[in-house]
This record gives structure tokens, C-alpha cells and sequence, in this order.
């Protein structure tokens, strides 16, 4: 399978007056799927933490997927898909695509999320939105397309279905 970093972005996760239940709840779907989760924080709505964040664990090879939950919603502070677009070398727009598409099976205000999905070195970086419920019906139509995106960023050859 692959390696799987985790980074909540939430000032108020951050400061430690709430507890991250998207964090654990992503570690927990990916950890069930085989992945192993290798790194796991939190950082504050701040375009630097973050971005320095991805670009770390991205150019260390520290993880072959990084999702990030929280910080893509319409407020001032949410600035999670600025700091990826400013650290991704191409976009994966499907991610994000299937995302907002199966959200809204749940509620209109799914419309509302700005994550992004892209690409830095052979790293795939995808922007969940920062509820647990929301985490949940996120991650589970993009999981069975992960390894075959990570196989595909590494170069390997294997047997996929067509991208």
C-alpha cells in the first residue's frame, strides 16, 4: 500500500481547545484500506504553516499521499487551498470534482468547499473538508483510486483499470 501523512489544519485544534476528530477519522478509513499513516499533525489556519508543512513532508518523501482536513470552507482564515495550489507543481482536479459531487448527496453546502487536489514531486496532496462526517463520505469514493495514483507518480507499472 502506501504512506499516508495526515495534517489537520485548525487554530482552534492547534491551540488545543478542541479536539481533532477529522484527523483520527481519516487514519482510521486508511489504516482499515492498508495504508499506513506515517504522519499525523495539526497547524493553524496560517497560509506559512501550511504550506511548509506539505512541502516538507512532499520533498522528504516523507509520505506518498498527504490529506489535509480542514481550512477549505469560505471564511477569512480558510486558506488550506491557496497554501497547496502554492506548493503543488500540476493539479488533480478530479479529486476535488468527486468530492464536492458526493457531498452534495448529503448537503447543498458542500458546494461551498474550495479543496484541491494536486500534485508535488511523486506526492499526491488532496484537501478534505474539516468535519469527521464530512471526512468520512470525502475519502471513501476517492480510496479506491489512491494506490493506482501513487503507482502511477512513482513510475510503477502494474495492472490498473484505465485512468
Amino acid at each position: 500500500m502506501f504512506r499516508v501523512g495526515i495534517l489537520t489544519i485548525s487554530d482552534a485544534g492547534w491551540r488545543g481547545e478542541r479536539q481533532d476528530s477529522s484527523g483520527p477519522a481519516i487514519a482510521e478509513i486508511l489504516s482499515g484500506a492498508g495504508a499506513s499513516v506515517v504522519q499525523q499533525t495539526i497547524v493553524p489556519d496560517e497560509r506559512g504553516g501550511i504550506e511548509s508543512t506539505l512541502v516538507r513532508w512532499a520533498d522528504d518523501d516523507a509520505a506518498d499521499v498527504i490529506i489535509t482536513t480542514g481550512g477549505t470552507g469560505l471564511s477569512p482564515r480558510d486558506v488550506t487551498p491557496e497554501a497547496t495550489m502554492a506548493v503543488i507543481d500540476r493539479v488533480a482536479p478530479g479529486f476535488a470534482e468527486v468530492i464536492r459531487q458526493e457531498g452534495g448527496k448529503y448537503t447543498p453546502m458542500s458546494m461551498l468547499g474550495r479543496g484541491v487536489a494536486g500534485v508535488r514531486g511523486e506526492c499526491l496532496i488532496i484537501n478534505l473538508p474539516g468535519s469527521p462526517q464530512a471526512v468520512r463520505q470525502s475519502l471513501v469514493p476517492i480510496l479506491p483510486v489512491l494506490q493506482h495514483a501513487v503507482d502511477t507518480l512513482k513510475g510503477r507499472q502494474g495492472e490498473h483499470p484505465a485512468a
